[in-house]
């Protein structure tokens, strides 16, 4: 057996979600068929997770009917709301997400349904209800009163109202907005990989979407983001950071937010729009984590040639739109729940069991002594 570590490269699945390929040494990132540049220009969120569920941009009205189910799912059902506000305030705030989605499934009575009309209800149900549990705990964490969902607002807008119980200014809104079109989905990353795995065995949804935000969760997959911040903070002022990162490496240690085992040698194309993002947001509120960013941009390019990925800059945007550190996963969760559940729906479509294998390289034909008979 040959041995690809890490599924490196292997194709494992059909999809017609999303296309990430290198063209004339630039690298396309498209949801089904559409590029990422033109949605991050034109597309809002709700847009976007409509086109992932259902496989074409919506028509005007199936846009306002979309966003408006969207917004009348928002409310959390009273054991939810009773779930958070009995977790541990230090509880990481992606735990208390997947914990509140694996409870939601307790309260479905089409848990098991898997077929394309429940599923489709169960998805926009996620998508409308994840940023009502963050915007939830973090406000019962810090001994806030809870601030409900606004109608009256988009799905960025609503997130950040809750949050922080005043409503955004237009480009802190707009910039959410792009920062979720961009996370929302990804061809086979990690995550969307144990969704699909999980999916492939027939597990409900909640189960398939816990599955992909246990996974989110490591550092290096949704978790990086707040460790980029972290080295932020740590970095401080701009002129530190050459020397910053020269430390790092010649210490043998890897500076957070760069490198991509698909964007080799190429821009990922969503980094392109987040420093766009981050720039606009530090004319608006605090230069100095883009300034800091560029900074440690500049000196890896310089010492070991990496490029920034999509958690780079994604810390500073997050940053200026006073969401904490430990909650930087749960925006990406935000982001990527329309696709999760968009390649969960497709597994289930014309499924396989995904199952590889594994070469055994431990010790062979031992022979069994009695317990009796060992030293």
């Amino acid at each position: 057996m040959e041995v690809l570590e890490g599924l490196k490269d292997v194709v494992v699945c059909e999809s017609e979600i999303s296309r990430i390929v290198i063209e004339n040494g630039e690298a396309v990132l498209e949801y089904r068929g559409y590029n990422i540049h033109d949605l991050a220009k034109y597309s809002t969120y709700e847009e976007v997770a409509y086109l992932l569920l259902y496989g074409e941009l919506p028509s005007k009205s199936e846009l306002e009917l979309f966003s408006e189910e969207l917004k009348e799912r928002r409310e959390l059902p009273p054991q939810v709301i009773g779930l958070l506000s009995n977790l541990s305030p230090f509880s990481h705030p992606m735990v208390a997400l997947r914990t509140s989605v694996s409870y939601l499934g307790t309260l479905d009575k089409y848990i098991h349904h898997i077929d394309e009309e429940k599923s489709l209800e169960k998805a926009k149900n996620l998508i409308a209800k994840l940023p009502t549990i963050v915007a939830y705990f973090h406000r019962i964490r810090t001994g806030q009163k809870l601030i409900h969902p606004n109608e009256e607002l988009s799905h960025a807008e609503n997130f950040l109202y809750m949050l922080h119980g005043e409503i955004p200014s237009e480009v802190e809104a707009r910039a959410l907005d792009v920062d979720l079109i961009l996370h929302a989905d990804h061809e086979l990353n990690a995550s969307t990989f144990a969704a699909r795995v999980a999916a492939s065995t027939l597990a409900d949804m909640y189960a398939c979407v816990v599955a992909a935000t246990g996974t989110l969760m490591g550092p290096l997959h949704g978790g990086a983001s707040q460790k980029v911040m972290e080295m932020l903070r740590e970095v401080a002022v701009p002129w530190r950071a050459e020397s910053y990162v020269k430390e790092k490496l010649e210490r043998g240690e890897r500076i957070m937010g760069f490198g991509h085992r698909v964007y080799k040698n190429v821009v990922d194309p969503r980094t392109i729009e987040l420093k766009i993002l981050a720039k606009k947001l530090a004319e608006l509120k605090d230069p100095r984590w883009y300034k800091i960013s560029e900074a440690i941009e500049e000196a890896v390019r310089k010492y070991k040639g990496l490029l920034p990925n999509v958690d780079f800059y994604s810390a500073s945007v997050y940053a200026n739109l006073g969401i904490p550190d430990d909650m930087f996963i749960c925006i990406f969760a935000l982001g990527r729940i329309a696709g999760w559940t968009a390649h969960i729906i497709e597994q289930y479509k014309d499924n396989t069991l995904i199952r590889p294998r594994a070469k055994y390289v431990g010790p062979v034909r031992r022979k069994y002594i009695p317990i009796e008979e060992r030293g």
